[in-house]
């Protein structure tokens, strides 16, 4: 759904790094925090099915090849869109900080953090190798209690479609040649994705909180237990 996007000219752009600045501050600024004291309890109310997570080629830290559905199905998951070198405080810093504490909260929680995992797809594959995502990723893509996936595209042409799918809010720079070749200015997004692939919640950085990334995730898995 490619009007979901602006297509701008490569001449027309501030360099990548300023653009990356930018990426989130034009949606909130200074968003409330969320009140952590009035979100309902785990298993207290329904999440309801948005839409299904899209598929496409992916590649992990060793550029091995996957199918997203392949590594999303079977899981309870929380999905990204990340810049490696994104500094905007209201941008993926603050997304980066919510998904820390999401992992120590399912670092405690072994029956949870067995059917879950935090995924991280890079917005810029021009950039982000896999082999930059290895290292952004550090420990955590080894860590064997939770389980947390940093992925990238072979390209930003096999990237649109999961931005897409996903309804991820992004501008493209087009090259000379009409080709697109860096994505840039995205909306803060986070995705919650049950088992089957059913996108159940949508965070924004007004609704970004790691209890409440932690409820819902909680909620899906008594869901899928029958409690």
């Amino acid at each position: 759904m490619l009007a979901r996007r602006t297509l701008l000219g490569a001449a027309a752009l501030a360099p990548l790094w300023a653009r990356a600045a930018s990426d989130a501050s034009n949606q909130t600024l200074r968003a409330a925090p969320v009140d952590i004291g009035a979100l309902p309890a785990p298993g207290t109310y329904k999440l309801a099915r948005i839409d299904t997570a899209p598929t496409g080629a992916v590649l992990d830290t060793q550029a091995r090849t996957h199918q997203l559905n392949a590594l999303l199905r079977g899981r309870i998951s929380i999905v990204s869109f990340i810049y490696t070198y994104c500094r905007d405080p209201e941008g993926c810093p603050q997304a980066w900080a919510a998904l820390e504490q999401l992992r120590d909260s399912l670092g405690k929680d072994e029956r949870l953090a067995r059917r879950a995992q935090i995924v991280s797809i890079s917005f810029d594959p021009s950039n982000d190798t896999p082999q930059t995502m290895r290292l952004f990723a550090g420990a955590y893509a080894t860590d064997p209690r939770v389980r947390w996936q940093f992925l990238t595209t072979a390209s930003v042409s096999a990237l649109l479609p999961l931005l897409d799918g996903f309804g991820q809010d992004v501008s493209v720079e087009m090259g000379t040649d009409g080709k697109p070749t860096r994505t840039l200015n995205h909306l803060l997004k986070l995705f919650l994705v049950d088992a089957r692939l059913q996108v159940r919640e949508i965070y924004s950085i007004a609704t970004l909180a790691p209890q409440a990334l932690l409820n819902d995730m909680q909620t899906l898995r008594m869901e899928e237990s029958g409690a």
